[in-house]
């Protein structure tokens, strides 16, 4: 039993299990994954996530030290990555929990190791070589060899890890992405000469684990592939069979007709041009659905499409189920998934609302409750509607003015 009625993002972690299945299948013998649950597993929930995958993965990479925090409260004790900056005030704790910072500047790692040296603890860091996504990193260039071997020879730290980010291998021409993989590689020969070894050398994301052998390493970094989606459309789907593991799940509030000459919704930009049956979903862009799916989206109500009429409201729109034969209130909904025989997928409403697969799943909001399902049944939820606020307290006369007692 699906314990919301409102609207409710069901997560499957069989399929989860399935996608990882599938792509340690395609990877080289030896090679092991790390899971990408950032962002709240891309909006999937990064608690539920991380358990499911566990036992396919040698460890965990994350884009802030928070995310990492919030694994480890919950019991996720293999290796974590922080892949971002990290600020200085969060490395007693990140040392504590033993959890790896990324570096690449003198500054970050000298706060590290007199940190360290303090706790009287070792802390092991994988340093970012930038060779051609110009977003964080040291150029792979002999002088940032010279400063990753200072920085090995920092006390309190190891170097543990070197990895670099590829910017196009979701390309079907690979040219790009060789060239940075031969940048990173180049790099490695230059700490070797001077006496760094590096323990953990990973580069591929989900793009470069479906298409690129050559670069697989010690590790690669698994992230939009893990929850069923491909990283672009010019990627081989055949190499690794995914399944999306989300859907996204509303009801009916209202069912009515209106006559030819009615408008629909804000700023009255579709007008019925003939008598219609319009239904109300209470499921908005406050919940993260895009208002850029206007008059252009489409649900599926009882196995089949309706379209969406006019514009997306914060929290409510209306879509046509006039061909759609008895819909009644509290019909399901799916605005992303299956009914019957009938699929709307991210990568349909990225493409008519002008967006990035990605982002549709990651905007997802906090209102919105994830549901998560194994073997058919509910094993779990998230939600935020228990939320308290510390600290903060309403004044008794605000109150009073609204005859609140």
């Amino acid at each position: 039993m699906i314990p919301y009625t409102r609207v409710y993002a069901a997560v499957n972690l069989d399929v989860v299990e399935h996608n990882m299945k599938a792509m340690v299948a395609n990877l080289t013998e030896g090679t092991g994954i790390m899971g990408v649950v950032k962002a709240d597993g891309y909006g999937h929930g990064a608690v539920w996530v991380a358990g499911a995958i566990d036992p396919y993965v040698r460890g965990y990479a994350v884009a802030t030290a928070e995310e990492a925090f919030l694994l480890r409260r919950h019991g996720i004790s293999k290796p974590i990555l922080i892949l971002g900056v990290t600020h200085e005030s969060c490395i007693r704790q990140l040392i504590e929990q033993e959890i790896r910072p990324t570096v690449f500047q003198r500054k970050q790692a000298l706060a590290l190791s007199r940190t360290a040296v303090d706790m009287g603890k070792i802390v092991r860091i994988h340093l970012a070589l930038d060779t051609g996504m110009s977003r964080i990193g040291m150029r792979a260039c002999p002088e940032s060899a010279d400063l990753a071997e200072e920085i090995a020879s920092m006390p309190g730290i190891c170097v543990e890890g070197l990895f670099t980010h590829f910017a196009r291998a979701d390309e079907t021409d690979k040219t790009s992405a060789r060239q940075q993989l031969r940048a990173y590689l180049d790099f490695v020969k230059l700490l070797e000469e001077r006496g760094v070894k590096i323990l953990v050398r990973h580069i591929s994301n989900s793009a470069g684990l479906m298409e690129m052998r050559e670069a697989d390493c010690d590790l690669v970094r698994a992230g939009i592939s893990i929850y069923g989606l491909y990283p672009s459309d010019e990627v081989d789907r055949d190499r690794v069979a995914l399944r999306p593991a989300m859907e996204l799940k509303s009801r009916l509030t209202y069912v009515k007709t209106i006559g030819a000459g009615v408008r629909v919704s804000y700023g009255g930009t579709f007008v019925a041009d003939r008598p219609m049956i319009v239904a109300t979903v209470p499921i908005g862009y406050g919940d993260g659905y895009p208002r850029s799916l206007s008059g252009k989206g489409r649900v599926l109500i009882r196995g089949k499409s309706a379209p969406i009429l006019g514009r997306v409201c914060m929290d409510q729109m209306m879509v046509d189920v006039t061909d759609i034969r008895g819909a009644a209130e509290d019909d399901e909904v799916t605005l992303i998934g299956r009914d019957g025989t009938e699929e709307i997928t991210v990568e349909e409403l990225a493409r008519l609302g002008g967006g990035f697969h990605y982002e549709i799943i990651c905007g997802i909001g906090k209102r919105v409750p994830r549901v998560y399902i194994r073997d058919g049944k509910v094993v779990g939820k998230k939600d935020y509607f228990d939320d308290v606020c510390r600290d903060f307290s309403v004044g008794q006369s605000q109150g009073a003015e609204l005859g609140i007692q």
